[in-house]
């Protein structure tokens, strides 16, 4: 079975673009290959800078000959319809074979397509591949006369295609031409160090040859040589690398041939802070910063020196090299320290001069400027504070601030620092500590790896932005839509969701969203419509008014969050749906600690039984109730008990209010789930041993109404009849 191999030689692809490239180089001849009829045993994508490369092995030497057998029309059929299947099958009517159906004489067509040989499927698959190549953005290039000349796209000029099929007999070259780019077996090295072209026999000859010729093909052996050297050259100083994944995926898709460098910051920088540093580096010059270590204080060295990807060697050992790169980086960092200066004396100035520009800076045309916003974060954020612990007035005070850096000019430049910067300028002010933190940590979480804001005063601003957000888009009716959220409000709401839950927080979410929604404009669209087609149904007893109506809708939001977040913890979606069916469903702590109870004790043995011992019970009640036409809701006397399992079931019962009462107070569910777990044996023995629909009236109401407890008893900590299964 042959091996197969390309390689499409360009010039420079963007690295942002490489990872996706190399995935849909291989999707696309893989699944190309397979519907012609090949198989094959394996498949690797790789990319450099220059080129895309894909290897698969074990490749079908042919696709195999399939028959087909089509059914046509009756036999008897008018000519035209007869001399339309033949000429959609390709056969002449002598080669049609008439065969009686119940339908009566049709005729039935046998169709042979013969295998073909990979070579020929391969250059018809990789054609359709790379004029069809799905770049984010694509050129044209060249004059009359130059390979790629004509309707081609390609990311960047298109200089080169090696087509490999490689047997025990040795290699062969896929006939392939593509607008005149030819396929062949050549390829070439680095741009500067190997430039010229070399003939190779296969995948194994390909990778080595391009190494000799200073070539790293695999983007992962080019990450890991840029860490491992840079971790050497910081070490070897006595220094720290900052670890950077992204910036390290990018690298490396910037060089073929990765020669790492460690150069110096000039003195005047160092006292910029380290996240100023940082992000400059990285944004503007590709550079890995380097730390001095800080025992006992992890992350918190400053950063005194930088690591540089080349793509070559060079006879100075990258002497002229770094101090290129030292010279930029000098005139960069120069632009950054005007910034932070002029940005220091507004800051110690009491940041009054940013707070009057955000008033001329929108937000959003119905919701407001910037100053609007911030005016009611710091009223939500006093309203809130109780709640989480903080002081009002200090929480009021960071939420005024915690937006000032917007409009300073080290944000303005760097975007990514926001908050960042609000912290050092908040303390460059002379605020308090507790203020500092919140203009940091007020954005958080902001994602599924992010932490959460800790302290009671950042929590109280957070959850303030997160719901003026919500409520203000909510009102304009601005709602994510299917895989469309531009206003990112569903990170929005699980960020309000694990503040909650990570901090134990306890109130109801009903009231904070309609006190949040309550400065911001009527509510408009859905949340109308729906209000206003109940009260034209006269469904309008205790309807709450329109921005409690939208406290609601919204609620329903952060229910539909709450699963997907519970669902990655393992929690069942019927589970959750049980316990949002309770009473206080907006108290996001409340549910979640149900939840997690309920999922802990379904788990076990017991409490599969109980499940099935209250489905049992219900049921039993549900239809005498239907056929007597009266609701069994009675305390039930154990006077009337006929047998030892059915007082056995009273004392039990007792038993477990005796320890579900106290639980449910202290909010223990999983001591209350416990105790209703307790009561499967002699639900079960009852039912066993006791006939609950007998002929002695008395003691069937009697019983009955023993049902409907075993239903009250067991629905305290969740509706399980939400329960699936």
């Amino acid at each position: 079975m042959p091996d197969l191999l390309i390689e499409l030689f360009s010039e420079e692809i963007p690295a942002r673009m490489q990872a996706r490239a190399a995935t849909d180089l291989k999707r696309l001849m893989t699944d190309g290959l397979v519907e012609a009829g090949l198989t094959y045993a394996g498949a690797h994508a790789f990319v450099t800078p220059r080129r895309l490369a894909l290897a698969v092995e074990g490749l079908s030497a042919e696709s195999p000959t399939v028959t087909e057998e089509r059914k046509g029309p009756k036999a008897d059929a008018p000519d035209k319809a007869i001399e339309g299947f033949l000429r959609s099958t390709g056969l002449t009517r002598d080669r049609l074979e008439e065969r009686e159906t119940p339908k009566g004489t049709l005729l039935f067509a046998r169709i042979t397509r013969p295998g073909r040989p990979a070579a020929e499927i391969v250059a018809e698959v990789l054609e359709a591949v790379v004029r069809g190549f799905p770049w984010p953005r694509s050129m044209r290039w060249g004059g009359p006369g130059l390979p790629g000349e004509g309707s081609l796209r390609w990311v960047r000029p298109l200089h080169s295609i090696l087509c490999l099929l490689t047997t025990e007999a040795g290699p062969e070259v896929v006939p392939l031409d593509i607008d005149g780019i030819v396929a062949g077996d050549t390829t070439r090295g680095h741009r500067f160090m190997a430039p010229g072209p070399f003939a190779v026999t296969g995948f194994e000859d390909y990778a080595a040859k391009l190494k000799r010729a200073f070539v790293l093909l695999d983007p992962k052996e080019r990450a890991a040589t840029i860490r491992h050297d840079a971790e050497h050259l910081a070490f070897a100083a006595g220094l720290e690398l900052l670890d950077d994944t992204g910036l390290l995926a990018e690298v490396a898709g910037l060089v073929e041939w990765p020669v790492t460098l460690m150069g110096e910051i000039g003195a005047r920088f160092l006292d910029l802070p380290p996240e100023v540093l940082q992000t400059s580096m990285k944004e503007h010059q590709k550079f890995f910063s380097v730390r001095e270590p800080a025992a006992g204080r992890p992350g918190a060295g400053r950063i005194v020196r930088f690591v540089t990807v080349a793509n070559r060697a060079t006879a100075d050992d990258g002497a002229t090299i770094l101090a290129g790169n030292r010279k930029v980086l000098a005139a960069r960092l120069s632009d950054a320290l005007f910034f932070w200066e002029n940005d220091l004396r507004v800051a110690q100035a009491g940041m009054g001069a940013w707070l009057d520009k955000l008033a001329h800076v929108t937000f959003e045309r119905r919701l407001g400027s910037q100053a609007d916003r911030i005016a009611r974060i710091a009223a939500l954020a006093r309203e809130i504070a109780p709640v989480v612990g903080a002081d009002p007035d200090l929480a009021e005070q960071a939420a005024r601030v915690c937006k000032a850096d917007l409009a300073s000019e080290m944000v303005y430049e760097f975007p990514e620092l926001q908050g960042t910067m609000g912290r050092y300028y908040a303390e460059a002010a002379g605020l308090p500590p507790e203020v500092a933190a919140a203009c940091e940590e007020h954005y958080k979480p902001l994602g599924a790896a992010d932490r959460v804001p800790e302290g009671p005063v950042a929590q109280a601003v957070a959850l303030a932005d997160k719901l003026d957000t919500l409520t203000g888009f909510w009102a304009i009716d601005e709602k994510p839509t299917g895989s469309k959220d531009p206003f990112a409000l569903r990170r929005a709401a699980l960020g309000v969701i694990r503040i909650v839950l990570d901090g134990g927080l306890r109130f109801s979410l009903l009231e904070v969203m309609a006190a949040a929604a309550a400065p911001h404009p009527e509510p408009a669209g859905e949340i109308v419509r729906d209000y206003e087609i109940l009260l034209a149904m006269g469904i309008n007893e205790g309807m709450p008014e329109m921005r409690s109506a939208l406290a609601h809708d919204l609620l329903s939001f952060f229910h539909d969050r709450l699963k997907v977040h519970l669902r990655d913890e393992g929690i069942r979606h019927d589970v959750i749906d049980a316990c949002l069916s309770m009473e206080g469903a907006d108290d996001l702590a409340d549910v979640t600690a149900r939840a997690r109870a309920l999922q802990g004790e379904i788990g076990t043995k017991e409490g599969e039984n109980l499940i099935h011992g209250f489905r049992r019970a219900a049921n039993i009640l549900a239809q005498a109730e239907a056929a007597d036409g009266v609701a069994y809701e009675f305390g039930p006397d154990p006077k009337f008990a006929e047998t030892e399992e059915e007082r056995a079931l009273f004392a039990a019962l007792d038993a477990a209010d005796a320890r579900i009462a106290p639980a449910l107070a202290a909010e223990d569910y999983a001591e209350a789930m416990a105790a209703m777990a307790a009561l499967r044996a002699p639900i079960d023995s009852f039912f066993e041993a006791v006939q609950v629909n007998t002929d002695n009236p008395i003691v069937r109401r009697n019983r009955l109404n023993l049902l409907h407890r075993i239903r009250e008893t067991c629905l305290q900590v969740a509706d399980l009849t939400k329960l699936e299964g």
